[in-house]
């Protein structure tokens, strides 16, 4: 089904705009009419269109001229297919160096007509989207943040890392700021200006991830009521961040490879070669050396991801982090929430330092969100806090820390282990009786190392 817009015909042969007006109404579109380029731009300033359709050879104002008028206003982005004769091919070539998107001939073929709209328009909300993504991104961009030695070398790296266009794998727990690394090193590159498309892998079943990635023709699989344009497409030209890579099955890691080699992929249910040009970046909590030892991770793929890796250390190893983090987390929040808290004290920030921190960065930040919020003062106090972040001390010695979380654990897997038998080995009922999503429930059975 092609998707309907706002279309703009000039041309000063009122049959043609009146001919192409009446196919593309039929199509959905809605139609604007222009004698010539001075009557175009005043069209397009009063009524953006979505597609124009450009004679050359016009009074007063010609295509060509119009095209470098739109260039100058900065409208360098509408999408414009040329209406030129068959005679003057040449004069289309040069409006597609000026900026034309693609040409159709008169007289017209309706197929050909139809096509290569359908085709424009695709590109117009193609632009959009990725419009629609950097706009969601602009002011939301935050750089890794640490004095510490660890975070100094990592940022360094992906600094450099960031002038070139290699594949750059992340390696590190849950919460140490994976995709906050992943953004920085789009923003340092030189497809800053290009977008930045994060997919969560873990987040989808395999047959929905396909799809998310690679997009899906029109009636490739039920509930493919439409074409769709999949994220390696949105991220043309940009960076596309897949989290939790690991997570990824092999049938589908094959396809991946393919993109990673060739930078070109086919829709789900498409024949025809889809040519991109993307930075990716990976990123995975897990061993992927382990997981290709136990069949689950392709070797091939590992390789073509493992060109540059950067491992973001745990929170619990870089512990005069904690203040700047808390800092930062306490002057953006302050703001967001319109709350005046302006410090945290002594008391307060001894705790803070003194803690583990299992969830790393994202526990902090929720942390300090939390005292904020709750808070009754200017600053932060140890009453503000969590009381697992008071009474949780590396103080209290190495040994004794590994006791209290051991057993722990051992608790999370007996309350797992039972809610499974009651659910005779269903994992989605069990899910159910202990209030979890079913998929956070199976990554803390592999994450507790409990056998299925």
């Amino acid at each position: 089904m092609m998707r309907a817009g706002k279309i703009l015909v000039v041309d000063d042969d009122p049959d043609i705009v009146e001919v192409l007006g009446d196919r593309l109404v039929s199509q959905g579109h809605t139609v604007r009419g222009a004698r010539d380029g001075l009557e175009a731009l005043k069209s397009i300033r009063e009524h953006p269109p979505d597609l124009i359709l450009l004679d050359l050879q016009m009074p007063r104002m010609g295509g060509l001229e119009l095209l470098r008028k739109l260039d100058e206003e900065g409208e360098r982005d509408l999408t414009v297919v040329v209406i030129t004769a068959v005679g003057t091919i040449e004069r289309a070539v040069e409006a597609m160096k000026s900026g034309a998107y693609d040409f159709i001939t008169k007289p017209f073929n309706p197929e050909q007509v139809t096509l290569t709209v359908s085709k424009a328009m695709e590109r117009t909300g193609l632009r959009r989207t990725n419009r629609m993504l950097r706009d969601e991104l602009h002011g939301h961009e935050v750089e890794p943040i640490g004095a510490s030695s660890a975070m100094k070398e990592i940022i360094d790296t992906a600094r450099r890392a960031a002038a070139s266009k290699s594949t750059v794998l992340v390696l590190g727990e849950s919460g140490t700021g994976k995709e906050v690394l992943a953004r920085s090193i789009h923003t340092w590159s030189d497809r800053r200006v290009s977008p930045f498309v994060a997919v969560n892998c873990v987040a989808l079943t395999e047959e929905l991830l396909e799809s998310e990635l690679f997009g899906h023709e029109k009636g490739s699989f039920t509930g493919a009521i439409d074409r769709k344009p999949g994220k390696f497409e949105v991220a043309d030209e940009g960076t596309i961040f897949l989290d939790e890579i690991a997570e990824i099955r092999p049938q589908l890691q094959a396809k991946l490879l393919r993109v990673l080699q060739e930078h070109r992929f086919e829709r789900v249910g498409g024949t025809s070669p889809i040519q991109v040009d993307i930075r990716i970046i990976a990123a995975t909590n897990r061993d992927l050396t382990q997981e290709i030892a136990a069949g689950r991770f392709r070797e091939d793929l590992y390789y073509r991801l493992n060109v540059i890796t950067l491992k973001m250390p745990p929170l619990r190893e870089r512990p005069e982090d904690v203040p700047i983090l808390a800092a930062h987390f306490l002057d953006r929040i302050s703001q967001e929430t319109k709350r005046q808290v302006g410090s945290i004290s002594p008391a307060a920030l001894e705790a803070l330092k003194r803690y583990d921190w299992p969830g790393n960065v994202r526990e902090l930040e929720n942390t300090i969100e939390r005292a904020v919020v709750l808070g009754s003062t200017e600053e932060v106090l140890p009453e503000d806090l969590p009381s697992h972040v008071l009474e949780t001390s590396r103080a209290d010695g190495e040994e004794d820390c590994a006791f209290f979380h051991g057993e722990v654990k051992r608790f999370k897997a007996q309350v797992i282990r039972d809610a499974l038998r009651r659910a005779g080995g269903h994992h989605r009922k069990a899910a159910g009786f202990l209030g979890l999503n079913p998929t956070y429930l199976s990554r803390l059975i592999r994450n507790l190392g409990m056998k299925d």
